[in-house]
């Protein structure tokens, strides 16, 4: 008896804390970062791997080996203990990725650090949903469900049972390259939040090609939920995108390929296809850039290196397109003619309901020279800082204007509902093409900001501006 006892009173607890995501991160940083990306971070929400007293307040301690946790219900060391112990019963039957799933999961601070191998025949329900720029998108059932965290007091994996997935199968991707591998490790490096999730890779045993496991997003993209739905938090929303996009460029990448097919919502917005933007086989050096033109910046166009700025450019134009609720460019081939009149300065319209302040900052995101668009971290606190003024309900001029920007939109919504589905009311050129492809413009003009800026119509001239530091 007393041997059972003892027993029962040395079974591990669960000693894990509840952090808060909007206060740290989810999980910590594991290398410190160079003074070259550190104007991006924000500093109070990390929590780097040798911080061990702020993991241990943070995060809880460990049951089994009583060292703080390097994320939510997390233990790197032990779980890496777990994963390795288990490689023997699993094998994708590519050197490569096995290779990529394996470092993934050793290396894990956190569970959605971790890819899995799935079986195909695990999956349910798989069904077609659409083709994109380089592949198709499926979605499926998972029974089983990705790994959330370990259960300390029942000694097994704690996972989301039951979970609908969407599946991403690139072109040809049965010959596995290196921008398939290279998207996949993406998500393991950029996620903190507003993210997409990635949970592994499978394979269709009939067609051979690999597929990323990813969340499924009931609500589709952002421009699919502006058109069938009302939203009165949109400062919180753009925040949000403004966020995963500062993730992107924290690890010191960049998106490439940033539009409103891009941002899918569930919830919450996640940017999806991190840095995808040409095929996943694709060995030969092309001419020419990949992209959705009216959300790709002029430089690009001209065939300059993709930057930081060019995400921001991009940014800008979903801005707008989520504020205005139309969708930039649909009525004219997107062509060589429309290349021109970017690089010269032609804009998407603005809406005339669209607040002052939050025209400026569209203006400055598009802007022909790059250094004067902000940066993602300016975008996501100055976005954030606006919708903590919005919620405050005390009548200032940030919350005044956006009610009565609202009350517009809420009248539109209403009015498009009782007529017909707006997404299928709009009438969209045959040439107008949002899916991402290959773009090999000849002589393009230098970028320029256009004079005419009768089409930018604002509210009022004594709105609240951008901050002047935002340049």
């Amino acid at each position: 008896m007393e041997i059972l006892n003892k027993l029962s009173e040395e079974k591990p607890k669960n000693l894990w804390k509840n952090s808060d995501w909007r206060i740290y991160h989810t999980h910590v940083t594991v290398s410190s970062i160079d003074s070259a990306s550190k104007s991006e971070e924000i500093d109070d929400k990390i929590i780097y791997i040798d911080e061990i007293e702020k993991r241990k307040e943070v995060y809880g301690i460990c049951g089994e080996c009583n060292e703080p946790g390097t994320g939510w219900r997390w233990c790197q060391p032990c779980n890496a203990k777990r994963f390795e112990e288990n490689f023997i019963n699993w094998n994708s039957g590519n050197k490569d990725i096995d290779e990529l799933i394996q470092y993934s999961q050793l290396n894990a601070v956190y569970y959605l650090k971790c890819l899995e191998w799935i079986p195909f025949e695990k999956l349910q329900n798989v069904t077609y949903i659409t083709r994109g720029g380089f592949g198709k998108i499926y979605s499926a059932k998972w029974p089983e469900g990705p790994i959330q965290y370990w259960d300390i007091e029942n000694q097994k994996w704690k996972r989301e049972i039951n979970c609908k997935i969407a599946l991403k199968c690139l072109d040809n991707s049965s010959e596995i390259g290196t921008n398939f591998l290279n998207e996949v490790k993406s998500y393991l490096h950029i996620y903190v939040h507003f993210i997409l999730n990635c949970y592994g890779i499978t394979q269709d045993p009939n067609t051979k090609d690999y597929m990323m496991v990813l969340k499924y997003c009931e609500d589709g993209n952002l421009r699919n939920f502006y058109l069938n739905n009302f939203d009165n938090i949109k400062l919180r929303r753009l925040s949000n995108i403004a966020d995963g996009l500062l993730s992107v460029h924290n690890a010191e990448k960049v998106h490439k390929d940033l539009h409103s097919g891009n941002i899918l919502y569930s919830g919450i917005m996640h940017i999806s296809d991190l840095g995808m933007c040409q095929p996943a086989n694709n060995k030969d050096k092309k001419e020419g850039v990949y992209g959705v033109l009216p959300y790709m910046a002029p430089e690009i166009l001209r065939g300059y290196q993709y930057t930081k700025a060019a995400d921001i450019y991009s940014f800008g134009i979903v801005m707008n397109e989520y504020l205005s609720e139309e969708i930039p460019f649909n009525d004219i081939p997107h062509d060589h003619i429309l290349a021109i009149k970017i690089c010269k300065g032609l804009r998407p319209k603005i809406s005339e309901d669209i607040p002052k302040f939050l025209v400026d900052l569209i203006i400055k995101c598009w802007d022909a020279k790059a250094e004067n668009r902000p940066s993602a971290k300016e975008l996501y606190q100055i976005l954030s800082k606006w919708h903590e003024e919005y919620m405050k309900f005390n009548n200032n001029e940030i919350h005044s204007q956006m009610r009565e920007y609202n009350r517009e939109i809420s009248e539109k919504s209403l009015k498009n509902r009782s007529n017909e589905n707006k997404s299928e009311s709009i009438k969209t050129h045959p040439q107008a093409i949002y899916t991402s492809r290959l773009l090999n413009f000849k002589n393009l003009p230098e970028p320029v900001n256009s004079s005419d800026l009768s089409s930018f119509q604002v509210n009022s001239d004594d709105a609240p501006s951008v901050p002047e530091n935002i340049s």
